[in-house]
């Protein structure tokens, strides 16, 4: 058995020193926090939450001196799950322990390799989510606001390696499951191609790609539109960012270890897959979310709404001035800056002639972006004049400026 001093030192090395607890707060949590229910009514993804809660599991019964149920339970864990490189190294640890006073989790000589320290981030990142709040009663602060046509809404929080999904219950949004996840090798915020970072946007999965690949993706790949029209203005370059899963080999990577793709084990993907498989998911990326009640109204998705409607209104009636009103000054869409883009107006709309537009299926989804408070519009638009009819798939940037509402770009999605 493992001595008692042996099992608080592993568990303060393990546990306390990653995390921001402290050992009153762990051992008041209680293990029945960790029995899973079985979420989105889905087999695999019940069989990860459970993987990952037998790991929180063997770790938090490790800071109770429960040493010997600690490695009962990893044992478990693998048993189901023989290739979670996390588990084994818990395992190796315990194991090292029965005859060896560990100074550091999973490095006996407290010099850890670069392997060993992925795997450490990767436990403070998994413990972390079940010593916190698991905020299922909680929405992102983040306007999001899909269309009837989008079932289910993805978030990112890089920051804290886990990706939430919600189900859109036509007024509202309700929590369905989240997963752990893999990012980009030197963090986020994307720039340039091959810079191995992990873009902060608004994005949507396409449809899982169908031609054969690399073991290295595992399940399969849906790809994100990076660079979306964001991006583009702000030459950001790159391309190949997919929802993926993980080598055959491989449960699960360390939380930055990708090529700036988001990374999921097998299991999650598979879960995810009926939802990704629509090509109609939203993607919203972003780092270290903040949290709002989930009834909580949201004013700016009203004067949002308020603003689209004045340039319909005022783009119907012919106004010019009243419907160019409705654009910053830094308006671009496809290469036309805002001045071109008026001129273009006022000779489109000079003879006066009756118009008729409307919106449908509008979504709206806040921009993760730390500088502007910025939103990214999407809708049907159905057009009608005495010579042309058309309908056709929207997409406006919509930005605040001086607490004002603008378009700041448009163009087709």
């Amino acid at each position: 058995m493992i001595s008692a001093n042996k099992g608080l030192t592993y568990a303060l090395l393990a546990v306390i020193t990653l995390l921001p607890w402290n050992a009153t707060a762990v051992n008041r949590f209680s293990f029945s926090n960790l029995l899973p229910q079985p979420t989105f009514n889905n087999a695999v993804s019940y069989a990860s939450d459970i993987a990952e809660s037998l790991l929180v599991k063997s770790l938090l019964e490790i800071t109770q001196g429960k040493n010997q149920q600690a490695l009962d339970t990893i044992n478990e864990l693998l048993r189901n799950t023989p290739n979670f490189k996390l588990a084994h190294l818990v395992r190796g640890d315990l194991l090292m322990a029965q005859g060896k006073y560990l100074q550091a989790f999973g490095s006996p000589d407290n010099n850890p390799s670069d392997a060993i320290k992925d795997l450490q981030n990767e436990a403070q990142v998994r413990i972390e989510r079940y010593l916190s709040h698991k905020n299922t009663e909680k929405l992102p602060d983040l306007l999001l606001s899909p269309s009837e046509q989008q079932d289910h809404v993805i978030v990112v929080d890089t920051d804290k390696s886990r990706l939430y999904l919600y189900k859109n219950n036509g007024e509202n949004l309700s929590y369905v499951a989240d997963y752990y996840i893999t990012v980009g090798k030197n963090g986020v915020e994307k720039k340039t191609e091959g810079d191995k970072r992990t873009p902060i946007g608004v994005y949507f999965a396409k449809q899982k790609i169908t031609r054969p690949l690399a073991d290295m993706y595992g399940d399969g790949a849906y790809p994100l539109n990076y660079p979306n029209e964001w991006d583009i203005q702000h030459k950001r370059s790159g391309s190949g960012i997919w929802l993926h899963g993980t080598p055959s080999s491989t449960y699960s990577r360390p939380p930055h270890a990708s090529d700036g793709c988001v990374v999921l084990t097998n299991e999650d993907l598979k879960s995810l897959a009926p939802i990704l498989q629509t090509g109609k998911t939203p993607v919203i990326i972003a780092n270290n979310l903040k949290w709002l009640d989930s009834n909580n109204t949201s004013s700016e998705k009203l004067a949002l709404n308020e603003a689209i409607n004045s340039w319909v209104n005022d783009w119907k009636s012919q106004d010019t001035a009243k419907y160019l009103a409705h654009y910053s000054q830094d308006f671009s869409s496809n290469g036309i800056n805002y001045q071109q883009w008026a001129e273009h107006k006022y000779r489109v709309q000079a003879s006066k002639s009756k118009i008729d537009i409307s919106l449908s299926e509008i979504s709206m989804f806040a921009y993760p972006d730390t500088e502007k408070n910025l939103v990214v519009v999407d809708f049907i638009q159905s057009y009608s004049s005495p010579t042309l009819s058309n309908k056709m798939q929207k997409r406006q940037y919509w930005i605040q400026e001086n607490n004002t509402w603008k378009i700041i770009y448009e163009g087709s999605a």
